[in-house]
């Protein structure tokens, strides 16, 4: 919509003065790359779809952010002038009287208006010189294009025409400015995601399966997923602040296999069957208009001869990519790679590519930066590259090989051009020969491994793994070596993984660099000006002025303002006949706790510590003390009101359905509870979010589908309430209470009347009735179940434009422990471990976890603890405390199947200084092998009492404080849970350890007369 362009001004003239800049520096010095012009041309028509992408419409898009139609813009060195339409003109107007004149000319669709405005430009250009730049090669079309092309045709004969083509490649897009670059990698990350996290699952399930599905329709499917928010906002490499709304395809999806190729990847997938063999599936992804490429070659069942070629094709890519650096020439990578094939297999010198890739940013292929044999132009640092090796069309020679007929084989990936070396942005899609063959032969076949050489995927969706889980009676009790072996296994690989990726995430900082800034010194102020004081200042006591949170004491003869904020407390203190008052200031530096956070705003500053008054009226020093103190309270609790709000953002307005009905569900139950009596509302599907209606006094509650993080529908079984639950991104306001999840609920069980003096129950009393009973309680609970799950759906239908999907827990792989202050089941879903029950809530989203640590796992335990380390490190780890000992191996195999890495071991530690420890130098925390401390906390079970004991560990009084601070005030005051969480840890701390029964049984032993020899006897009995 119009109202929403808005203009980058500063981007507009620092872009326009680095492009002016080569421009007259080329003029100086004589070079020809912009053909000596003195004014350039850039003329746009209507949008065209087929030619989206031009030189034209991406000067558009390079300088303003957004593609103006119709609109014609002439540089010269002195100015710009812009003509275009008065509706388009509003939108330009801010970018008068910048730093290089913008003059923008309005049309009409008056004919000799118009002329009039083509006329001016004109004449600009003939005094701007005889040579003009212009675009030969873009297309224009449109009443507007024609109009102008008819105005300059008056030119002809009196201008020189130069093809400016070279000129804005070179000075305008090849070198890309840091937000460029930024939506690069971020187009690039979503290729990259897309390719491995999708492609690669669903092309091995196909051929696992012997599915048949065409090129086609397996492209439609990849091609839909373009617009899955869900899916990219869950990919590891993607920046919290990616907008999944502004990606869109550049080309592609192509999809290629049995024997039909055609390298240039621009042909639309045809319907033949993928087939096993040679697989090759390219696209491009577009972010913020920022274009990247990748293309993969997957072997399946592949022959030796093909493994040759495609590990020379690897030698190739490699070859180039080394000397991908600032002062390369173009021409040198390719011959480099023509070179390196005639040296190892000349046969393949013809069937190479022509060229080894070109630029890309706007353009998805700048035609000046194709990288030939014969292409001169020097890399720079900041360029972007898509490079492309790949071989066509290749005859299968051996007779193993017959069967594959012709194939061909591309790896294109997109690269920064670096100082010293490339940066690809698609490294995560894989192309070393693990990552892309796969072997699905017999087991008769020797040469062919019965298994894949590398996993299809490693990190498979939960869902999969859930659904195929084991229900907790069917679990063995013995712990599975093979699956303990490669659990173990698959844990080490994901070890290693957190650690690269904290390394790559934090490189080149030096300190605290999570995104969360200093912290800075607090202005506040007490009075503007003199006359503001009140006017019993002029007493000269102390006062205290709660209208303006301060404190105004006598100094030196005149009343001085102190404001609370810098007042710590105040004390008041009796000696003989005097009352003494002492009043502490806060300063920086005045001690080491974890309070002291008075940061220096001036180092020079002197700073005043306390200050002590004396009088004989002790009663008025008591009033000042205890409302100083007051004050101070009230104060801490504004700011911390204010803290606890930051987080509220204000929701946009619900936008209700007015054409039709809403689709509705009646007799439902809200948490949290609105104000007033406990009665049933209902809740509405409007166009962009949820509406709960209260029955009294017209209350409503509004829940946006744009802050929905997670939807979830819990049926009745085995509980007392059916429900729907919605987790959202950013809290918001019931009543006067925050909160970060909406629930809508029914009871699934009724209330019963007594029928004990029911004349129809003595004739019927017995199994008859009570059978008819159950069945009928099934029968509902089963109509609750489907009509709560069919809103839930309608709910994921409305909001699917922003991600929003329904999630079921399975209860069947939960547990239970305690993550608040009662002993509640916890249940993974598809995205979550949640427990929804019982306030307060639980939703952990498993792709925001960073590790999981496993606490006092170690024989006769009877519980343990499960911790949560986020992968915001700021944000403290979530417990689960209490878990029995029976469950572990359970929640073991869970989180592994959800590519979760975890440790164990057998201390509570002390989380609070691990994640300082973390935050003040993550790079040098990962360096020194980030989480690994862990996993040697855990093999370190053995080790004697008397070894030092770790730095991590909580001590006794840090433990009794924690579990003091957990067992604080909830939203929701259950005292009932308390109790039982507190039963449940009863027969644990009942136990004596084994040093103490040993002790009592050697003092029985003394007793009855037995010497160590007979106590040893008698105990092997």
């Amino acid at each position: 919509m119009a109202e929403e362009i808005v203009i980058d001004q500063s981007t507009f003239f620092n872009r326009l003065s680095s492009f002016y800049a080569a421009w007259k520096a080329d003029k100086r010095s004589g070079n020809t790359t912009f053909g000596g012009v003195g004014s350039i041309i850039i003329l746009m028509g209507k949008t065209d779809e087929a030619n989206s992408f031009q030189k034209n419409n991406a000067i558009h898009f390079w300088l303003l952010g957004y593609e103006f139609p119709a609109t014609l813009m002439v540089f010269t060195t002195e100015a710009v002038y812009v003509v275009t339409t008065a509706k388009k003109a509003k939108h330009l107007e801010p970018l008068k009287g910048g730093r290089i004149p913008v003059e923008i000319l309005v049309t009409t669709k008056d004919q000799e208006q118009k002329m009039k405005t083509f006329d001016k430009c004109i004449e600009v250009i003939k005094n701007a010189g005889k040579r003009v730049g212009v675009l030969p090669k873009d297309s224009t079309t449109g009443p507007f294009a024609d109009d102008w092309k008819r105005a300059y045709a008056s030119l002809a004969g009196s201008v020189e025409e130069v093809d400016i083509t070279p000129a804005l490649s070179s000075a305008a897009f090849s070198v890309k400015d840091p937000d460029e670059l930024v939506s690069i990698r971020n187009a690039s990350r979503a290729c990259s995601g897309l390719m491995s996290e999708y492609f690669v699952d669903e092309m091995s399930r196909l051929l696992d399966e012997e599915r048949q599905m065409t090129h086609k329709a397996l492209a439609s499917r990849i091609d839909a997923k373009i617009d899955d928010a869900k899916f990219f906002n869950k990919l590891p490499k993607l920046p919290a602040e990616f907008d999944a709304q502004q990606i869109d395809w550049a080309y592609g999806p192509v999809i290629q296999s049995g024997g039909k190729y055609d390298l240039k990847l621009t042909a639309t997938s045809d319907n033949n069957n993928l087939q096993p063999g040679i697989i090759i599936a390219s696209f491009g992804v577009r972010y913020k208009t920022y274009s990247s490429l990748i293309a993969r070659t997957y072997l399946v069942d592949p022959s030796k001869s093909q493994e040759a070629n495609y590990s020379l094709l690897l030698a190739v890519r490699e070859a180039i990519m080394q000397d991908v650096r600032d002062g390369t020439v173009a021409k040198d990578l390719y011959n480099k790679a023509i070179g390196l094939i005639r040296a190892k297999n000349p046969d393949l010198e013809n069937n190479f590519v022509k060229n080894v890739g070109a630029g890309v940013g706007i353009e998805l292929r700048d035609s000046n930066m194709l990288l030939t044999g014969k292409n001169g132009i020097v890399l720079k640092s900041g360029m972007t590259l898509s490079i492309t090796v790949g071989f066509t069309d290749i005859e299968s020679l051996d007779a193993v090989d017959k069967k594959h007929g012709v194939y061909s084989m591309v790896i294109t990936d997109t690269v920064r051009v670096g100082e010293n070396g490339p940066h690809v942005f698609t490294k995560d899609a894989g192309v070393d020969m693990d990552s892309v063959s796969f072997y699905f032969g017999d087991e008769e076949e020797t040469h062919h491994p019965v298994e894949e050489k590398k996993e299809v995927k490693s990190n498979v969706t939960a869902g999969r793994n859930v659904t195929r889980t084991k229900l907790r009676a069917e679990r063995p009790t013995q712990v599975n070596e093979g699956a303990e072996a490669r659990r173990r296994e698959h844990q080490k690989a994901l070890a290693a993984k957190k650690t690269k990726e904290g390394l790559d995430r934090f490189a080149g900082t030096t300190g605290d660099d999570n995104g969360i800034t200093q912290k800075k010194f607090r202005r506040f102020e007490s009075y503007k000006r003199d006359n503001q004081l009140p006017a019993r200042v002029k007493d000269l006591t102390v006062y205290v002025d709660h209208k303006a949170s301060t404190i105004i004491v006598p100094i030196m003869g005149r009343p001085v303002p102190f404001h609370i904020n810098t007042i710590k407390n105040a004390s008041k203190s009796d000696e003989g006949e005097y009352a003494y008052l002492r009043i502490n200031f806060l300063s920086p530096g005045q001690g080491v706790g974890r309070k002291d956070d008075q940061p220096f705003e001036d180092l020079s500053a002197h700073f005043l510590r306390n200050l002590t008054l004396r009088s004989k009226n002790n009663e008025r020093f008591a009033q000042v003390a205890q409302d100083i103190t007051e004050l101070r309270k009230t104060a801490l609790r504004r700011e911390q009101e204010k803290k606890e709000m930051e987080d509220v953002v204000e929701q946009d307005k619900l936008v209700e359905i007015r054409n039709r009905r809403p689709v509705r569900l009646p007799d439902v139950y809200l948490r949290p509870p609105l104000d007033g009596k406990r009665v049933p509302g209902e809740v509405e599907i409007h166009q962009n979010g949820l509406r709960y209606l209260s029955p009294f006094r017209n209350e409503h509650v509004d829940v946006l589908f744009s802050n929905v993080k997670h939807l979830f529908f819990q049926p009745c079984a085995h509980e007392l309430i059916v429900l729907i639950h919605v987790h959202l991104k950013t809290p918001i306001m019931i009543g006067k209470r925050k909160t970060r999840d909406v629930q809508f609920y029914r009871e699934a069980t009724e209330m019963q009347f007594d029928e004990t003096g029911n004349r129809r129950r003595k004739h019927r009393y017995g199994d008859e009735e009570e059978f008819e009973a159950e069945q009928e309680e099934r029968r509902r609970r089963a109509a609750l179940d489907r009509e709560f799950k069919a809103f839930a759906e309608k709910i994921a239908d409305a909001g699917k434009d922003e991600g929003v999907d329904v999630d079921i827990p399975f209860r069947e792989i939960g547990f239970t422990g305690v993550p608040n202050r009662s002993n509640v089941l916890i249940q993974p879903t598809t995205d979550a471990l949640v427990q929804l029950t019982e306030p307060p809530f639980l939703v952990v989203t498993l792709s925001e976890i960073e590790i999981a640590h496993l606490e006092r796992v170690q024989f006769g335990l009877k519980n343990f603890d499960l911790v949560f380390v986020f992968k915001d490190f700021h944000r403290p780890p979530a417990h689960v405390n209490t878990i029995p000992v029976e469950s572990l191996e359970g929640v073991k195999d869970w989180l592994d199947s959800v590519d979760i890495a975890f440790t164990e071991g057998p201390l509570n530690l002390n989380w609070t200084t691990i994640m300082k420890t973390v935050v003040s130098d993550p790079y040098g925390f990962f360096a020194d092998g980030g989480w690994s401390f862990l996993a040697a906390e855990s093999d370190s079970e053995d080790a004697s009492e008397d070894d030092e004991e770790s730095a991590f560990e909580l001590s006794e009084s840090e433990l009794a404080a924690a579990d003091e601070s957990s067992e604080e005030e909830s939203e929701f005051d259950d005292d009932a849970s308390a109790e039982a969480s507190e039963d449940v840890s009863a027969d644990e701390e009942s136990g004596e350890d084994w040093d103490e029964l040993e002790k009592k049984a050697a003092k029985k032993d003394r007793e009855s007369g037995l010497n160590d020899d007979e106590r040893g006897t008698k105990r092997k009995r």
